[in-house]
């Protein structure tokens, strides 16, 4: 029986310590993050708008946009505008009503969504060089797990 509980309390431990990890990460990742994000030319709302275009496969509507966001429509409509204008967007006819304009996120728009909202700077190339042989390889299983575990529970993309 202690087999058990003495993984738990490991696994517990292990839990505590990573999390204590993170929030280190977090405290000195923020000035790099802040820094990527500061040198867009995006706002808040553009660099939203982008994120949520990001995570739908069919692209979205302007009133589905509008929804979303609780703006009107009118609103959302000059927020694209400048997104389109920026080439992080595109609007194309929806393929089954061509009454209905798709909101896309471009190949730019999309890389910039994912170096200002996924970067890890502490996965910088610089760094993991510096990493011995068996920490890469432990890092790569443990990222793998997260990804997995993530994974299975990321929402799947919705229509907007």
């Amino acid at each position: 029986m202690t087999d058990g509980s003495d993984a738990h309390q490991e696994r517990r431990r292990l839990v505590q310590s990573l999390e204590s990890l993170g929030a280190a990460f977090q405290a000195t990742t923020l000035p790099v993050l802040l820094d990527s994000l500061l040198s867009t030319e995006l706002t808040i709302q553009q660099l939203k708008v982008l994120a949520v275009l990001a995570t739908t496969e069919k692209g979205a509507t302007g009133r589905g946009l509008a929804d979303t966001f609780g703006v009107s429509l009118a609103s959302m409509s000059g927020l694209v505008d400048r997104l389109v204008a920026q080439g992080t967007a595109t609007r194309t006819p929806d393929e089954l009503d061509r009454r209905i304009r798709r909101i896309r996120v471009t190949p730019l728009g999309l890389v910039l969504v994912r170096r200002l909202m996924a970067a890890r700077p502490e996965l910088n190339p610089d760094i993991l060089a510096r990493l011995e042989l068996e920490d890469l390889r432990a890092l790569e299983q443990g990222l793998r797990a997260v990804q997995r575990s993530s994974a299975a529970e990321a929402p799947q993309a919705q229509e907007i």
